[in-house]
C-alpha cells in the first residue's frame, strides 16, 4: 500500500472527502516524523513502536580494497510490532496447546550402574 492507496482508505473508512483524508495522513505522518526529529518515542497501540537507536563508531572494512575505514557513530530508526499486529501478519502456532506427556527429565535414560 502507497500513500495514495492509504489515502483513499482513509476516505472510504472515515466517510470523507480524498482532501480532508490526505491532510489528515500527512498531519499524522508529519507529527511521527517530527517526534522522531526530536528523538522522542512513538507507540501506537496495537501497531508497534518507533525508538531512535544509536550507533556506535566502529571500524569497517571495504570490500572493494579490503582496506580498514572507520565508520561514524550515527542514529537508526526501530519499529518494534506489537504482539497483535505480529499474530495478525504470521498467525502463532504457539497458541495451541502442547499435547501433555513426558517431560525432558522423563527421557533421560536410566543411569547404568
Amino acid at each position: 500500500m502507497n500513500q495514495s492507496e492509504l489515502i483513499e482508505k482513509v476516505a472510504e473508512t472515515a466517510d470523507m472527502d480524498k482532501a480532508q483524508a490526505g491532510r489528515v495522513v500527512d498531519a499524522v505522518l508529519g507529527a511521527i516524523y517530527g517526534a522522531l526529529k526530536d528523538q522522542e518515542k512513538v507507540s501506537l497501540q496495537g501497531l508497534g513502536i518507533f525508538d531512535i537507536n544509536d550507533r556506535k563508531a566502529r571500524q569497517g572494512r571495504n570490500p572493494a580494497t579490503g582496506e580498514t575505514i572507520q565508520i561514524a557513530a550515527s542514529k537508526s530508526i526501530k519499529f518494534r510490532p506489537t504482539k497483535s499486529l505480529k499474530d495478525a501478519v504470521s498467525p502463532s502456532t504457539r497458541s495451541t496447546p502442547k499435547p501433555a506427556g513426558k517431560t525432558a527429565a522423563a527421557k533421560k535414560p536410566a543411569a547404568k550402574k
